[in-house]
């Protein structure tokens, strides 16, 4: 009895604390007794394990098939033998018989650890890949543990993953104990286990902090349309508002800037551009630039490509520290931006006029064969007559 309730309290145990399915459980018990009986009747039995819920043990049978004539006395009975047993039986059928399963229970116990901690721990590995499946691209917060060869390993509670060290944050240092935020890129089952990878690099990275930040966007109110980031450095992010009377700009900023400075926060002093989406692409380039001010647009729509002029003093601004602003504007935009200044453009414009104006001159003048030494304008000649 007291047995019984030990087994029952066990697996309740394991249930509750690991969050095991409760029929997984039961079925590692089932198999560990039956492991250990086939063990000392060297597999030569028909045997069967199933947990009595009524009882709280596990109960082994062993299976004989009826049979005219036996040839393995482990597996068979003869037909006469079988109606002792049960008058209605017939040959083909198949006649079961409880064991004595409590000699096994010592045996069982120490067959069964193994068996019981692989099919437990299999389990553990397929809730924990299930649980974190569903929770891609979720900002998730955890523990440092350790670093290993660059990458970081954190504690999540159920679970360790990885935040590999080209989805770490330049000049970003931490230190085991550290708590960290981090996106959840992808799940992986490996032969060790689910592999939970990390980034704070990912461009979901800032649109789901905004998300968590501000409640316009979490209801679906703002769209975040576009995100890019130099990780550390700088974003741009374009939003746009499907209510004509919310400014999708200013949730994001929020008062006196509080909503955007806690994401920059997090992000350890990231620069942020937060500017409205728009489906016009010369409007969207514009746009894309700030702060600079932009003067012209040229579209190419077929190469994707646009040519931008600027004031002399905004040429810099818009280009950016090392072409940082002009670069992410492109990626933004998804086109290949030229930038120009005011005068380059004049400039470039009178050459091209006065390429154009010599060709003209050029074909009016007379051919090779016809010219008289001198070049001579059409009055010269009247006057030469």
């Amino acid at each position: 009895m007291e047995t019984n309730i030990s087994l029952k309290h066990a697996i309740e145990q394991i249930v509750k604390e690991k969050g095991i399915d409760r029929q997984v459980v039961l079925e590692a018990m089932e198999q560990a007794v039956l492991t250990a009986a086939n063990k000392k009747y060297r597999n030569t039995r028909d045997l069967e394990a199933h947990y009595n819920p009524d009882s709280g043990e596990v109960e082994l049978f062993e299976f004989v098939t009826v049979v005219e004539e036996v040839e393995d006395s482990y597996k068979e009975i003869d037909l006469e033998e079988a109606r002792e047993i049960d008058p209605d039986v017939e040959v083909g059928d198949s006649l079961g018989e409880r064991l004595d399963a409590s000699g096994f229970t010592r045996i069982a116990a120490q067959t069964a650890k193994q068996v019981i901690i692989q099919k437990v721990r299999e389990a553990e590995r397929e809730t924990i890949f299930n649980e974190y499946s569903d929770r891609q691209w979720e900002i998730i917060t955890g523990m440092v543990r350790r670093f290993e060869k660059g990458d970081l390993l954190v504690d999540l509670g159920r679970a360790e993953a990885i935040l590999p060290s080209k989805e770490q944050m330049p000049r970003e240092v931490y230190r085991p104990g550290d708590r960290i935020r981090a996106i959840i890129t992808d799940i992986r089952m490996t032969t060790k286990g689910p592999q939970i990878i990390l980034s704070r690099t990912h461009p979901s990275m800032l649109a789901k902090l905004f998300e968590a930040e501000v409640p316009e966007v979490a209801e679906g109110i703002v769209e975040i349309n576009a995100v890019v980031r130099d990780p550390g450095s700088r974003a741009k992010l374009a939003v746009s508002s499907n209510d004509p009377d919310v400014d999708p700009v200013g949730a994001c900023v929020g008062m006196r800037g509080s909503r955007v400075q806690n994401v920059v926060s997090e992000l350890r002093g990231e620069k942020i551009d937060i500017i409205p989406w728009s489906e016009d692409i010369a409007r969207f380039a514009c746009n894309s630039l700030s702060p600079a001010q932009v003067s012209k647009v040229f579209v190419d729509e077929e190469n994707r490509a646009l040519e931008v002029i600027v004031a002399d003093d905004q040429l810099s601004l818009a280009i950016g520290k090392r072409g940082q602003n002009v670069s992410l504007a492109a990626r933004l935009t998804g086109c290949r931006i030229d930038i120009k200044s005011e005068a380059k453009a004049a400039e470039a414009e009178l050459q091209e006029f006065a390429s154009y104006d010599g060709i003209e001159h050029q074909e009016d003048e007379p051919e090779d064969d016809q010219a008289t030494g001198d070049d001579v304008s059409p009055v010269d000649v009247e006057k030469a007559e």
